[in-house]
């Protein structure tokens, strides 16, 4: 019949597993805090700065997937904008209500529509290393 641990063991087994612990418990990331930040350079010197938040998706009324995520975009004229992520065919793209101002990212890329015709604003972006 096999003993049962005796407390030296116990201890020292306690120790061990204590000592692989290099700093304080992880913590899971603040709801307000983005998942990732990006800095993007742009034709004509342009700039953009984008934190990327996750959220849940939803089903909408008509069974389409509802993405949850959205992105505060910072332009280097000065202008901010927190946008929804919404459906698209390629890459994550985020628009404000109306439509009138997209934000779109693919990979390393990223680019800018405004206006009701859509106008590239901020092109050929490309995250900086």
């Amino acid at each position: 019949m096999p003993r049962p641990p005796s407390l030296a063991v116990a201890l020292l087994l306690l120790a061990t597993v204590a000592a692989c612990n290099d700093g304080p418990p992880l913590k899971a990331p603040s709801p307000d805090a983005p998942m990732s930040t990006v800095r993007y350079l742009c034709q004509q010197n342009k700039t953009i700065v984008a934190d990327f938040y996750d959220g849940k998706s939803s089903v909408g009324p008509d069974g389409r997937p509802v993405p949850g995520g959205r992105v505060v975009v910072q332009l280097s004229d000065g202008r901010k904008f927190s946008l929804p992520q919404t459906l698209s065919g390629s890459g994550i793209r985020y628009a404000d209500s109306s439509g009138t101002f997209v934000f779109w990212s693919k990979g390393d890329t990223a680019f800018v529509e405004e206006g009701s015709s859509q106008t590239v604003t901020y092109r050929d972006c490309v995250a900086k290393r």
